[in-house]
C-alpha cells in the first residue's frame, strides 16, 4: 500500500457521542423530533446534509444555514473546553505517519478538523486533509477519498482507509480502498457495510503496520 487515509470522528476523536448529544438537545430546543435512525443517518453526512435534514425532515424551526451555524458553534465550544481524543489514536498515527503519507477524509467541519487536529498536536502528521464541506457530497458518496488520494498523488486502490461508520465503510469502499473498520461500541456496523471491509479491529491501537501491510 502506498497510503493510509483515516476518518476523524470516531477513529481518532470520540466525537459521535458529542455530536449526537448536541444535534439532539438543538433539536429538542428548536421544535423537531428526533427519529430512532437519525444518528445513524447523519453519521457521514457533510455539514450541508445533516443541516438540511435537521431543518427539511425533523421539523426544525430554523434554517438549514442557521442550524449548520449553531451546532458547528456549540461543537466549537465543547471542543474548546475538552476534544475527547480516543486512547491510543495518536500513537496510532504516529507509528503508521513514519511509514506511509497519511491523508485526512472526515465529514467535520473544517473549524473542527483544526481544532482537533491541534489539541492532538497531529496538524503536521497528515500530507492533507479534507473535509465533505468541501465535495459536492458527503460520505456514503466516495467523493472525500477520491479528493484525498488525489491529493497524495496516490491510487486509490493502493489506500488503505480507517474508518467507524456505516456510511464511511460505504464512502472508503466506493473509492476502491481497503477498508480497516474500528467501529464505535454504540455504533456498530451495517451487515452491508460490514461486508465491504477488509478487516475489522476491536479498537484503534490494533492497527499496527503489519494490519496495513497484509492488506497490500
Amino acid at each position: 500500500m502506498d497510503a493510509v487515509v483515516f476518518d476523524l470522528d470516531g477513529v481518532i476523536v470520540d466525537s459521535e457521542p458529542v455530536w449526537e448529544e448536541v444535534r439532539r438537545a438543538y433539536v429538542a430546543d428548536h421544535g423537531g423530533t428526533w427519529q430512532a435512525d437519525t444518528q445513524r443517518r447523519l453519521m457521514g453526512m457533510s455539514t450541508g446534509e445533516w443541516a438540511g435534514y435537521l431543518s427539511a425532515e425533523l421539523g426544525v424551526r430554523r434554517t438549514a444555514e442557521q442550524v449548520a451555524a449553531e451546532v458547528v458553534e456549540e461543537m466549537t465550544r465543547r471542543y474548546a473546553a475538552r476534544v475527547p481524543v480516543i486512547d491510543g489514536a495518536v500513537e496510532v498515527v504516529r507509528r503508521l505517519a513514519a511509514r506511509w503519507p497519511l491523508g485526512l477524509a472526515s465529514s467535520s467541519p473544517t473549524r473542527l478538523i483544526t481544532a482537533a487536529l491541534a489539541a492532538t498536536e497531529l496538524t503536521g502528521t497528515f500530507r492533507t486533509t479534507l473535509s465533505t464541506e468541501e465535495t459536492a457530497r458527503g460520505k456514503p458518496a466516495p467523493d472525500v477519498y477520491l479528493t484525498v488520494a488525489r491529493r497524495l498523488g496516490v491510487d486509490p486502490a493502493r489506500c488503505v482507509a480507517v474508518e467507524d461508520s456505516s456510511n464511511g465503510v460505504r464512502s472508503a469502499a466506493a473509492a476502491g480502498m481497503a477498508v480497516v473498520a474500528v467501529p464505535h461500541g454504540s455504533y456498530p456496523l451495517d451487515p452491508d457495510a460490514e461486508r465491504l471491509v477488509a478487516t475489522v479491529l476491536g479498537s484503534i491501537d490494533e492497527l499496527t503496520p503489519e494490519v496495513v501491510d497484509r492488506l497490500a
